[in-house]
């Protein structure tokens, strides 16, 4: 009897050693482990797919686009991102050199990348007249301020 009892109490304990050690958990702390996304955690050890991302682009002209836009009869223009308007300018208003993100007077438009580390964006600029001068595509990577220059063209009549 004492040898079945003791055979019971081996059985339980095993039984529950098994269970505890199937049940150990996974002590790794998870978060965003990419530096360059707005939410990096850095105490994160695996990474969740939680990162977010966000960059930017600064739109510039030089002279000659300022002096060919005067002369074309362009006095202002309007500047969009995916048809939405996020800046205007004064033709005479121009770059001797590629601006930086935020500097006073620029166009500089700061875009969410949500969970992707570059996003194509439809750039679209139109004079006061509604004639569109430029409409390239404009990629925007996280973490960076794009320096995108209108390179000057005579309007096509």
């Amino acid at each position: 009897m004492k040898k079945i009892i003791l055979l019971f109490i081996c059985l339980f304990l095993m039984a529950g050693l098994s269970v505890t050690n199937s049940c150990k958990k996974d002590n790794k702390i998870k978060g965003c482990t990419d530096k360059d996304s707005q939410n990096y955690d850095p105490a994160a050890q695996e990474d969740n797919g939680s990162c977010l991302y966000e960059g930017a682009v600064v739109i510039w002209y030089d002279q000659a686009a300022s002096t060919g836009l005067i002369a074309d009869g362009a006095t202002a223009l309007t500047f969009y991102i995916n048809g939405e308007v996020v800046g205007s300018s004064a033709t005479s208003v121009y770059w001797t050199a590629a601006p930086v993100c935020g500097d006073n007077a620029s166009i500089t438009v700061t875009e969410d990348l949500g969970k992707v580390k570059t996003h194509a964006y439809a750039l679209s600029v139109k004079d006061q007249t509604g004639f569109e001068y430029w409409n390239p595509v404009v990629n925007v990577d996280a973490n960076t301020c794009l320096q995108f220059q209108l390179a000057w063209s005579a309007r096509k009549k």
